[in-house]
């Protein structure tokens, strides 16, 4: 009796299948081009996302987006006009603020106490 081997072809179909198996974290970050194309790629949940990637749809380069917003745009907000006291906060801690505002105003006290005018 003679036997003969039924095979599938290459790269066609594969024989493993995936039960048991358990795909590793995930996360989906959309990259958005000038002309506004979304592109959204998946990474490993621990992977470093960078911030430009190639558009699907017109190979221009694409921003990363968070929120809807890219990063440059988001960028671009925080460094908006700084209020006095934000730069005040840059170079000091509140505690240090108020600390030397007690000084300041012992000062005062003081300076009036001897009859010297506040300019």
């Amino acid at each position: 009796m003679n036997q003969t081997m039924r095979g599938m072809r290459i790269g066609q179909q594969s024989l493993e299948n995936e039960a048991g198996v358990r795909l590793s974290e995930r996360q989906e970050q959309v990259y958005i081009c000038p002309n506004t194309h979304e592109t959204k790629v998946i990474f490993a949940a621990d992977a470093e996302l960078p911030d430009y990637w190639e558009c699907s749809s017109c190979s221009k380069t694409a921003v990363r987006a968070v929120e809807g917003k890219t990063i440059e745009e988001l960028t671009v907000e925080e460094d908006g006009p700084k209020t006095h006291y934000d730069m005040l906060l840059e170079r000091r801690s509140e505690q240090e603020l108020e600390d030397l505002l007690a000084e300041r105003i012992e000062m005062l006290r003081a300076k009036r106490k001897r009859g010297e005018a506040d300019l």
